[in-house]
């Protein structure tokens, strides 16, 4: 019935199975593996696609950073640690927030990859009076010294990277959960 090798009228494209209303396909679910069902046809072996998150600092490192974002789904995780840098993932839960957080002597960059968000800064944590709305796509730069919090304000999770520099958390971080990371960092 369908024809996916030699679709027409677009070569990149190919019409695929779709899953029944239990939310199944070839009796697997669909959740939460959703690269393994939605492969593009030129791309022909799909495990290639999943990226083995791990810290992979400091030897040299070339990555799909929205594909490795969006496939995270730990609070935090270090994917590269250098002596300068260092990459994060993170995975806000709905309703959750980064934590109230200053770090004194680490510039940070936040891009958001997927959800949305309220970011506030501020010089003291009592006065936090830089406030904006955050959605996919947006970067966000907090300068060393500054107190900063990111709550998630969507219906599902906030995908995020960050860079740190210098880096902030020990070679190979792996941080399950808020609570994890909390517990880990001290606060």
């Amino acid at each position: 019935m369908y024809n996916i090798y030699n679709s027409y009228p677009c070569p990149y494209y190919a019409n695929t199975l779709m899953y029944n209303q239990n939310n199944m396909y070839n009796g697997y679910e669909m959740y939460p593996y959703p690269y393994l069902f939605n492969t593009p046809t030129y791309y022909p072996n799909y495990q290639d696609q999943f990226i083995k998150l791990k810290d992979y600092g400091p030897e040299p490192f070339v990555v799909n950073i929205e594909e490795a974002t969006k496939q995270n789904n730990n609070f935090r995780i270090a994917l590269w640690t250098g002596c300068h840098l260092q990459l994060t993932l993170m995975n806000i839960g709905v309703g959750e927030d980064i934590g109230l957080e200053m770090h004194p002597d680490v510039d940070q960059f936040i891009r958001i990859e997927e959800g949305q968000g309220f970011v506030k800064m501020g010089d003291r944590k009592d006065r936090l009076d830089f406030q904006r709305k955050v959605y996919d796509d947006y970067a966000i730069v907090i300068p060393a010294g500054k107190w900063h919090n990111l709550i998630n304000t969507g219906c599902k999770p906030l995908k995020l990277y960050s860079i740190y520099a210098p880096p902030q958390h020990p070679y190979g971080t792996v941080h399950e959960s808020k609570e994890d990371a909390e517990e880990h960092h001290g606060y």
